[in-house]
């Protein structure tokens, strides 16, 4: 595959990840795209379903062996950014599968403390 070719496929799986379309990404996943895989910017698979909000696809990443400490190029972590936008279902999935909350900037705990939540 070429590197055009690599780009897209990224940006599909990305998007299938933001989106929330955990079937489709999964017939990807079963054909070797990397579970953590990253988006142009760093972004992980994880990073943009927790981010949006997109508990099933969390699980199906987490359970697939995502890294849930893997930080995007802004060293921002897929814990911090799910407690930044409220996610609180995805919050406890990431913890359960041992996120540290004391990596990134702001680390999770600092973004935690920020909007008056615990971890």
């Amino acid at each position: 595959m070429d590197d055009e070719q690599q780009r897209k496929l990224r940006a599909i799986v990305a998007d299938l990840a933001r989106e929330g379309n955990t079937a489709e990404l999964t017939g990807f996943l079963e054909h070797g795209v990397p579970v953590d895989e990253r988006d142009e910017a760093g972004n992980s698979l994880l990073m943009l379903a927790a981010y949006h909000g997109r508990t099933e696809t969390v699980a199906l990443l987490l359970a697939r062996g995502a890294d849930p400490d893997l930080r995007n190029d802004r060293d921002q972590a897929p814990l911090a950014g799910a407690l930044f936008k409220g996610e609180d279902e995805i919050v406890r999935l990431l913890v359960d599968a041992g996120a540290n909350p004391d990596l990134g900037t702001p680390t999770a705990r600092q973004t935690a403390a920020m909007f008056g939540r615990t971890l």
